[in-house]
């Protein structure tokens, strides 16, 4: 007997109707991305190792997925590195390509690569899966898609103020009410590890820091100490807790603070600035806020960072996060190039969605009108009535088989295809057509000349 199929982990199949409904998010988010002057791009689906690696932390290393390499694979390890202890020393000789961990880095590669070719600053958009060797979990997967928008080429504020906008718009048009923006500068935590007496340990700090929200305070002091900080930094770090309130108090109890670091209080005045750009314009319903302890844990970032939470009552977490990051390219050899950028969290917006039912009913996954089959003659006789209706822009298709009416009713209705068309021998003759509705079993008789512009009125 064969065994049954299985999934890997972390891995989905989408039916029509979910197909139909990412393809909404994405034609939203598509088209305000366009609406801001973005234009796509798209990178292959897996990189050189050396690429990817390095570029996302130790904690974002460990989840690239590597791609072994085909043939020998152990035909460049020698006896005496088989026989070492650590066998992560392997992988750049069993592997020299992985999959994509995010599509920032690939970006910063494709810049990097193209620059003659370009014109700065450089705005795209890219919508591509990614892959993360992370613990599956709801809302969390080992395959997903990421909708990224990034400017580089300038390191003007005004950017950062703009990608706020978009997530506000985005938002705004798939009805997403409650969600709430979080901002902070890895400036202001650069000015904090100075502060605390911590300024050689800003990484491990960082990425202890960001998981205040995940494993609470008390976890986070003894991951600070296991990363070698000492009692009295993490003594002086607790004020930053309990800074909470207005936009405005939260930024003038950090400029007391970092008094003494020059490049915290930076963090504080382009945080400022940011806010009072936001302040100039109209947003829809975007919650605004500056979260001191948040952090982002990818290395690159260098100044404004942001995180997108979903509404409260829906409990997933992050649907979109991103920030500035001045020295991406220059791991490639390109430096002086500044950029900012965002993504969306196309599976996770999903969920939001679908758990608060906010997709539109309009959003379908099949025909309009479905052609019920009698006979090869009546069959035939559909065919060009079936092109005309596709032609016009009214879904349908053609039963396939003459198979008993019961059969393709039941097929109409398990599918909710809301109208069939019969044709038969006399319905032929007379050049007619019945229309049935499935929804109420009404049913109307058409001549085929209006057959097409009737149905275009009830599809909307």
């Amino acid at each position: 007997m064969a065994q049954k199929p299985s999934l890997p982990k972390g891995t989905r199949d989408f039916s029509p109707l979910e197909v139909a409904r990412r393809n909404y998010i994405i034609s939203v988010v598509k088209k305000h991305f366009l609406l801001s002057g973005f234009g796509p791009i798209e990178t292959p689906s897996f990189e050189n190792y050396e690429t990817l690696m390095g570029k996302y932390g130790e904690e974002g290393d460990r989840l690239v997925f590597k791609i072994l390499n085909s043939g020998d694979f152990l035909s460049k390890i020698s006896p005496d590195q088989l026989a070492a202890p650590n066998a992560s020393s392997w992988t750049p000789l069993l592997s020299e390509k992985a999959l994509r961990y995010d599509l920032t880095v690939p970006f910063a590669r494709y810049v990097v690569m193209h620059q003659n070719e370009l014109t700065f600053p450089f705005k795209r958009y890219q919508i591509q899966p990614v892959w993360r060797a992370d613990r599956p979990q709801k809302g969390r997967y080992r395959e997903f898609y990421q909708c990224d928008a990034d400017v580089v080429g300038s390191d003007s504020l005004f950017q950062e103020v703009e990608l706020i906008q978009l997530y506000d718009a985005v938002f705004s048009e798939l009805g997403l009410s409650g969600v709430r923006l979080k901002m902070n500068n890895r400036k202001v935590l650069t000015g904090i590890a100075e502060v605390i007496g911590a300024p050689e340990l800003l990484i491990p700090f960082t990425v202890a820091l960001d998981k205040l929200d995940k494993i609470g305070q008390d976890a986070v002091e003894q991951e600070m100490l296991l990363q070698g900080l000492t009692q009295e930094s993490i003594e002086r770090a607790r004020p930053l807790f309990a800074i909470q309130g207005s936009v405005d108090r939260v930024l003038d109890e950090l400029s007391v603070f970092l008094a003494t670091s020059s490049i915290g209080l930076q963090g504080v005045a382009e945080l400022r600035f940011v806010f009072d750009g936001l302040s100039a314009v109209s947003l829809n319903e975007l919650q605004i806020d500056i979260e001191v302890t948040l952090a982002r844990g990818l290395n690159y970032y260098t100044g404004m960072i942001f995180e997108v939470a979903a509404p409260a009552s829906v409990g997933i977490g992050s649907i979109g996060g991103g920030g500035r990051y001045d020295d991406l390219t220059s791991i490639f050899g390109l430096s002086g190039l500044s950029g900012v950028g965002i993504s969306f969290g196309l599976d996770r917006i999903y969920l939001a969605m679908e758990t608060l039912g906010l997709f539109p009913q309009t959003i379908v996954s099949r025909p309009l009108v479905l052609f019920a089959h009698f006979g090869a003659p009546e069959a035939m006789a559909c065919l060009p009535l079936v092109q005309s209706l596709r032609s016009a822009g009214v879904s349908c298709e053609l039963y396939p088989s003459a198979a008993k009416m019961q059969k393709q009713m039941k097929y109409a209705d398990q599918r909710s295809i809301p109208w069939v068309v019969l044709i038969g021998s006399q319905e032929m003759e007379q050049n007619t057509a019945v229309v049935k509705n499935m929804i109420d079993g009404s049913q109307v008789t058409l001549p085929w000349s209006e057959l097409s512009s009737w149905l275009k009125v009830q599809q909307g």
